[in-house]
């Protein structure tokens, strides 16, 4: 044995075990009855984005986009959306870090109430806030006589319903960054004296920013993008509960190129949005 296959021999001694090389995928051929099912699911995708790109009235797109009506939904949606991501942010953290620090009973059913919007039809959580704050609802009823507080049919109830959708995105996120965080960092901190809000603050929060910056981003996205709840908790009034998609859904019976104008600044929005959260989930690990 010569002296650097010794010192390679002792070198994987040192390491436990042989040193390995990078492994990379194999390239291998796709069998037909996999490519062909995988090619049609990609055009079924891919196609009503490609037709709604090629059907665009783009002559005349500046003229449909610098409308009043335009820019009072894409306003209205904007101000709207970022106040339900706030709103998700002050109390979806902290239901997070509840799910994901905590034990109590019952907590898998809160976690299943709490993701429950997700798969929830928009229309049905629409009727269901007007059952819970509606003028006559079980809390809203209350709201109206003691505080004179009315939220359906309102720029408030747009905010109300986008939340209620767009919520279970930033909890599911910060609880999943939560659960990969390390809690003796939280540990070593209140042995040092500080209190458990203390720690969080300046320990925990620091460490799931990331987290936090993605589930917001989601959450506005589906905010952004709301419509069985928001039409059905705060109706179709423009200029005061008309979003974005409720612009599109009404422009689509009307002036179907202001219908695609307005699709397309979506479409543009939830690209962005992709485009942001590349590295935290379409790069391969």
């Amino acid at each position: 044995m010569t002296p650097t296959d010794k010192s390679d021999a002792a070198a994987d001694t040192l390491q436990g075990g042989p040193r390995r090389g990078r492994v990379r995928p194999a390239r291998r051929g796709v069998p037909l009855p996999l490519l062909l099912p995988a090619l049609l699911g990609l055009a079924f995708l891919l196609l009503p984005l490609v037709a709604l790109l090629v059907r665009a009235p783009w002559s005349t797109l500046p003229d449909q986009l610098t409308s009043a009506e335009v820019w009072q939904a894409l306003r209205l949606s904007l101000v709207c959306a970022t106040a339900a991501t706030a709103a998700s942010l002050v109390v979806g953290v902290p239901l997070a870090w509840l799910l994901a620090r905590t034990n109590f009973p019952g907590r898998g059913l809160v976690r299943a109430m709490v993701t429950l919007p997700l798969v929830l039809p928009p229309v049905v959580g629409g009727v269901a806030l007007l059952l819970a704050l509606g003028r006559n609802g079980v809390v809203g009823q209350l709201l109206d006589s003691w505080f004179g507080i009315t939220l359906p049919f309102t720029t408030a109830g747009v905010v109300v319903a986008e939340t209620f959708v767009a919520m279970p995105f930033l909890v599911i996120s910060v609880e999943g960054t939560l659960r990969a965080a390390d809690p003796r960092y939280e540990e070593a901190a209140t042995t040092l004296g500080a209190s458990r809000f203390t720690a969080f603050r300046r320990v925990t929060l620091p460490l799931i920013a990331p987290g936090i910056a993605a589930g917001a981003v989601l959450a506005w996205a589906r905010a952004l993008g709301e419509f069985g709840a928001t039409i059905t908790f705060a109706g179709n009034f423009p200029g005061r509960t008309q979003t974005m998609p409720l612009a599109v859904y009404l422009a689509l019976q009307n002036n179907p190129e202001a219908a695609i104008a307005l699709s397309l600044v979506l479409l543009a929005v939830s690209i962005a949005v992709l485009a942001g959260l590349r590295d935290r989930w379409m790069t391969p690990s």
